[in-house]
């Protein structure tokens, strides 16, 4: 979530409380803030809409590029964020860089590589996901054994 989200949620909650004392509006914006001065803990890695993404991103890829297996992403697995780069006056877009490790529908595993980047879908409006599967970027994309997303 981004810190624009977190700031948007606490102020959500404390209005929708018609009751709240200062001291609860307190403690959810202490929350929100937390993420913002402590790094990030990876969860927005095996977020269900970044893994969907991907799923239908490499399903298209497969079906559209010439030369390579029709597969499909059947599980994720040993999902954790190895990288992140927080927004800052002199890099203003976050980046969260992920690894996994994907099954694919012939049975074989892949390591996979993908960067989520805040505040770059489509007309600035959420965020972007790059990501390479280990043996499938035909055109090096991302270079070779996806070097660009590591």
């Amino acid at each position: 979530m981004t810190r624009f989200a977190h700031s948007a949620l606490a102020a959500l909650v404390a209005l929708s409380t018609p009751f709240a004392a200062p001291l609860g509006f307190t403690q959810v914006a202490q929350a929100a803030d937390l993420s913002v001065y402590s790094g990030d803990d990876g969860s927005v890695c095996g977020e269900a809409w970044v893994l969907n993404k991907i799923t239908d991103r490499f399903s298209y890829q497969v079906h559209h590029v010439p030369h390579l297996p029709q597969v499909a992403i059947t599980d994720f697995r040993n999902i954790r964020q190895h990288r992140y780069e927080p927004s800052s006056d002199e890099w203003p877009i976050g980046r969260h860089y992920c690894r996994a490790t994907v099954n694919l529908s012939d049975g074989r595993d892949r390591s996979i590589f993908y960067l989520i980047e805040e505040g770059q879908g489509f007309a600035s409006i959420g965020d972007n996901v790059e990501f390479c599967v280990s043996g499938f970027d035909r055109w090096l994309v991302y270079n070779g054994r996806c070097r660009v997303l590591r």
